[in-house]
Formats: C-alpha cells, structure tokens, sequence
C-alpha cells in the first residue's frame, strides 16, 4: 500500500473513531458532584447544558390564590361529590380550576371532565377517572411519606398540563417472533432500558409485579436460588430505568464499594426502595381500577391501562420539579377521604 493510501486509511480510521466517541460521549465541559468517598468513583456526573433544560422544564406554575375555608361544603351544594366533598365550596372551586389546568385540554376545560348541561353526570369517563386518580394523589401523600416527604405530589407532577402523562408504560408484547419459539425478552432497543441490549420489558416483573430484584447471591452456592447471569440482566434492566428517570448515576442510591450493602448506601436507596412499592401499589390498586372504565384508546397494546413507572413523575429530575412543592398550596390532595380511606383498609376500593 502506498503512503498517500495509508494516510487516507488512517484518516479514515481516526474520524471513524471520533464520530464514535462523539456518538457515545456527551461534549465538555462536564461536571460531577463527589457523593461519598474518595477513590469509589462516587460520583454524581452533571452536564450544566442539559441540566439548565431540564431545570427549565421543571417550574411548577404559580398556584391560583388562597380563598376563605369556612362557609357550606361541596357536598351541600353540589349533587354527587364523592370526592372532596368535606372541603368549603370555596376551596372546592379553586381545586377544580386547578386541575383544569394541570389536566384538562385548554380548549375542553371544566368539559374535558363534566357535562356542561349537568355536572353531576357521571356518564364520562374521564369523570370517573379523575376520581380514582384522585383517591391515589390523596394516598401517595397521607401513606407514603417515606418517599414523596412533605414535598408530596399533585396532579401537574405526572400530568404536567397534559391528560395522560407523557411518560407511562404499558405491558410490552414484544417483537413478533416464530410460532413456538420462546422469546428471549432481550436484544431489543427499549427506551424502558435505556436502549441497552437487556430485557425490553423490565418494569412488568417489578412495578406490577413483585418480583425480587437483586444480583448478588447472600451465600455461595445458594441452593434453590433465582440469583443468576440472566436475573441480574433484569435487575440492570430496572436500575437503567431508574438512571434515565431520575437523571442520575448508580451512585445516587448506592456506594460503588459495595453495591449490595444497605448500611453503606446513601439513604436515597431507602426512598427508592418505598418508591418502588408505592408505584406497585398504584398501579395495582388505582390504575387497574380503571380497566373497565377506560377506552381502548387509553391502554395498551394487551388491553391494560396505561400505568405509572419512576419517570411519570421524575421526567429526568432526581425529585420531581427539582423539589418544589405544590401540596403546601393544595393540602386537600393530602387528606384521605372517599375511594383512598378504602384503599388504605385494603380493600383496594375506589369510587367510580
């Protein structure tokens, strides 16, 4: 081969590999945040340009302003409140046009859920729905402090102006594949997995589900043990939903040292782990509720309602809305009343 060949060659080589770096890299200047000890590459790695968009994208909207608390309840005035009814009609009144706005389609308002002729009706289904979404805003900040705190969530933290969420899941049929042959599950780009090459449908077996999630075996040798190679793919499957939800590393939950040892993780591994239970819970109490009230337009390719995962309400922020909270203006969404006292007798009761 001539030189001026290999030069060409060479330079052919080189930019193939920049592009390929370009393509797997993110460009500089990054940051990082040490988040334990020194020489366990606990570190939290930041890129302040996206950081910046993600910062924009996650500021509440101004609450609507406070009204007076005494005079007649919903309930004496309204026909058919199952919800909130305990509140002054004042309060009331603000709640709905809240959540007109954090829900409803701005050209539907109060419509996109009541019969303008009559709003007692319960004929739409958004309606009954609301009140089940409702019951679970009201559970998720009375019973699951251990996670949300006393930031608590609203409505606009899934819904973010929008009537269904933009990031939910439904139960994943996967690929067609040859009458017969088992599926792999696996060697599918999934956004559920951050595209990796591991299994597509990782939040079917732990946020419906109660599978266990680990990798590493409490014994050698463990008899009658499901810890394995193709476990610990589900498991990393999970944990890449968790990474993208929240945008953050393995190192927010865990201590790089030892990634198994409770007592050596940061104590956002025990949130994460109420979390998880929590969204189990609302999809299996709440959104499976829904089944027969919603369209098929509202679920997924197997018929199952559209559920809720980490990133329904994160959206890439390590605490939805960066930890702003709503509830603060909105405490009704915090006091169990109706469908959510039933679901927390555990009865998984909800008002439809």
């Amino acid at each position: 081969m001539s030189n001026s060949n290999r030069q060409i060659w060479q330079r052919l080589i080189l930019l193939t590999v920049v592009t390929l770096l370009l393509a797997a890299c993110e460009r500089p200047p990054m940051d990082s945040v040490q988040r334990g000890y020194r020489g366990l590459g606990m570190e939290a790695v930041i890129n302040p340009r996206r950081l910046a968009d993600k910062v924009e994208t996650n500021i509440p909207p101004e609450s609507l302003p406070p009204v007076p608390k005494d005079g007649p309840k919903a309930s004496e005035i309204y026909q058919n409140v199952q919800i909130l009814g305990d509140l002054g009609i004042a309060e009331f009144t603000r709640l709905m046009a809240a959540i007109t706005t954090w829900v409803a389609p701005e050209e539907q308002g109060c419509t996109y859920c009541h019969d303008q002729a009559n709003f007692a009706d319960d004929s739409l289904y958004t309606k009954r729905v609301a009140r089940v979404m409702l019951a679970m805003t009201q559970r998720a900040n009375e019973d699951w402090q251990a996670h949300v705190g006393e930031t608590g969530v609203t409505c606009y933290t899934c819904h973010r102006g929008q009537p269904v969420p933009a990031a939910v899941w439904a139960k994943d049929p996967g690929p067609a594949h040859a009458k017969g042959l088992a599926s792999a599950q696996q060697n599918i780009a999934s956004p559920a997995a951050a595209y990796a090459s591991l299994p597509y449908d990782a939040l079917s077996p732990f946020l419906d589900q109660a599978n266990e999630i680990r990798v590493i075996s409490r014994s050698a040798l463990p008899q009658g043990s499901r810890t394995s190679i193709k476990q610990t793919e589900w498991t990393y499957s999970l944990m890449m939903h968790f990474s993208d939800s929240l945008g953050v590393n393995c190192t927010h939950c865990h201590n790089s040292r030892s990634f198994f040892a409770w007592d050596q993780s940061p104590p956002e591994r025990t949130k994460a782990w109420h979390a998880i239970r929590q969204v189990r819970e609302m999809n299996n109490v709440f959104i499976d509720a829904t089944a027969d009230i919603l369209p098929d337009t509202r679920k997924g390719p197997l018929g199952d309602p559209l559920k809720v995962n980490c990133k329904t309400c994160h959206q890439g922020a390590y605490r939805p809305l960066y930890g702003a909270s709503m509830l603060k203006d909105y405490p009704s969404l915090a006091r169990l009343s109706g469908a959510a006292k039933s679901a927390k007798a555990g009865n998984g009761g909800t008002a439809q």
